[in-house]
């Protein structure tokens, strides 16, 4: 039976998605579209991403929310469409497996796939082989980025996880953990070492942080989320504040109130996959007492 045949192939807001559930109730939605995770509710808890309630969900344009996958290029630094074209194509889906025995409640994950093609090439002409892989367990999330270069020549790109977090009131959030880290000065490559210990928003905030050297701490209320990386080096932490967000078609006027962006990212130095090898990158999710 195939991995599509076992699942039903379910569909969130009429896009082809697969829904991860766990006997101890928790769940995960992963869309086809842009392997982009849209929904994770940890066991006894509610949901954790940030969804706009205003999103595109029609196939052509970003999906405003969730965990984007963006690749190769971030942002606007490149020639490439802002963010790249990963998040707007549709990845196959290459495996599907579900655990209900494993320890401490159990595991699943799907794994999708994204490789070259006329459309890629013509935007960035390079063979390769993306992989994305979301892994749900109790209390705890892992999307993974894997990229293989099957070329002749070394493939270089900058990209990361937009991953959308569901607060209560973004202004009574905090996140610690950035302590040491250099924020890159809007706008400029030089640096400054941040010396603060925990970050609150009361505006709004399009940050970069290079060489974060540590995991990060989300304190929402009584909430708390434990966000780590590896293989990504770098961190944005992201919020489009009143007048930004007035801005957006795809988010509600009040939407910037209850989400904060925190990426994994590699943009302080491009990622080179020298011909033939691979490189990877993981966020890890954790629900805590705070």
């Amino acid at each position: 039976m195939s991995a599509s045949q076992k699942l039903g192939n379910t569909t969130f807001h009429g896009l082809d998605a697969v829904r991860l559930t766990l006997p101890d109730g928790s769940t995960a939605v992963i869309s086809a579209f842009g392997a982009q995770a849209l929904s994770w509710v940890p066991a006894g808890g509610g949901e954790r991403l940030y969804l706009s309630p205003q999103a595109n969900f029609g196939g052509s344009v970003p999906i405003r929310g969730g965990v984007p996958v963006i690749f190769p290029q971030f942002s606007e630094r490149g020639p490439l469409p802002k963010h790249g074209f990963a998040r707007t194509a549709t990845w196959t889906l290459e495996e599907w497996r579900e655990q209900p025995e494993a320890e401490e409640g159990g595991f699943a994950c799907a794994v999708y796939s994204l490789t070259a093609d006329d459309a890629s090439r013509a935007l960035w002409p390079h063979d390769f082989r993306a992989e994305l892989t979301v892994a749900l367990t109790r209390d705890r999330l892992d999307i993974e980025l894997e990229v293989e270069n099957p070329g002749s020549e070394p493939l270089e790109f900058t990209g990361g996880l937009h991953t959308y977090l569901r607060v209560k009131e973004v202004e009574n959030v905090t996140l610690t953990g950035l302590h040491g880290s250099r924020r890159q000065l809007p706008g400029s490559q030089e640096t400054k070492v941040e010396t603060g210990p925990e970050l609150m928003v009361d505006d709004e905030v399009d940050q970069v942080y290079l060489d974060v050297p540590r995991p990060l701490l989300l304190k929402d209320g009584r909430q708390a989320l434990a966000i780590a990386s590896e293989g990504f080096p770098d961190v944005v932490v992201w919020n489009p504040w009143e007048h930004r967000c007035a801005s957006l078609k795809d988010m509600p006027a009040n939407g910037f109130r209850h989400m904060l962006c925190v990426e994994a990212v590699a943009v302080g130095e491009p990622v080179v996959v020298a011909p033939g090898a691979s490189w990877w990158g993981r966020q890890t999710l954790v629900t805590l007492d705070a």
